[in-house]
């Protein structure tokens, strides 16, 4: 269980923080990185959530689970897989919680015409805000994908998939709130030459 009785400890004053068993890392170490996008997409994350709430609250579950989820993702990122034995069991991303992403990933898109044009960021508030946040998902993706290639750093498959399936569901939602709406704002190419 978490208990914080202080939100300031100054140990980062000198630009290091401390990962989940124990060794300290620059701010800007990959990994941290890495977790710190992961929590800004929860960020964006609940800025949907405030809207989505109004114009449907089976999305907004949906995200309820999935802010939870990119707890548990931040956790797994910031306790590395060494290959050494821990006191405890780290929490980690399991397949479990990919199939769920996948089978709400495909309720959403069944009630979906199919697409014919690219979709551009808009609509409702709901579906703007879940844009932006599937854009801070693809910077985690990203980061994650690198530190998984780096010497010494492991990130697991499902995490990976976590991540990748993430940014899909958040395009899917938005596009469900939207329809709910009068449809997606789409691309013309070329409409302002």
């Amino acid at each position: 269980m978490v208990k914080l009785n202080r939100i300031y400890t100054r140990t980062g004053d000198n630009g290091t923080t401390g990962l989940a068993t124990g060794p300290r890392r620059l701010k800007y170490d990959l990994r941290v990185a890495a977790y710190g996008t992961v929590d800004e997409t929860n960020a964006c994350i609940g800025l949907a959530r405030l809207h989505a709430a109004t114009e449907e609250g089976e999305v907004d579950a949906m995200l309820g689970r999935i802010a939870n989820d990119l707890f548990d993702l931040g956790a797994d990122l910031s306790t590395p897989d060494t290959g050494e034995p821990l006191a405890y069991e780290p929490l980690r991303i399991v397949q479990a919680q990919v199939d769920r992403l996948e089978t709400e990933i495909d309720q959403l898109n069944a009630a979906l015409a199919p697409l014919r044009s690219f979709v551009l960021p808009g609509g409702t508030p709901a579906a703007a805000h879940l844009h932006l946040a599937r854009t801070v998902s693809r910077r985690a993706e990203r980061l994650m994908v690198e530190l998984a290639q780096t010497g010494g750093e492991r990130v697991s498959a499902p995490a990976l998939k976590y991540i990748n399936r993430l940014s899909d569901f958040l395009f899917v939602a938005s596009r469900f709130l939207n329809a709910r709406a009068g449809g997606d704002v789409l691309w013309v190419p070329g409409q302002n030459r």
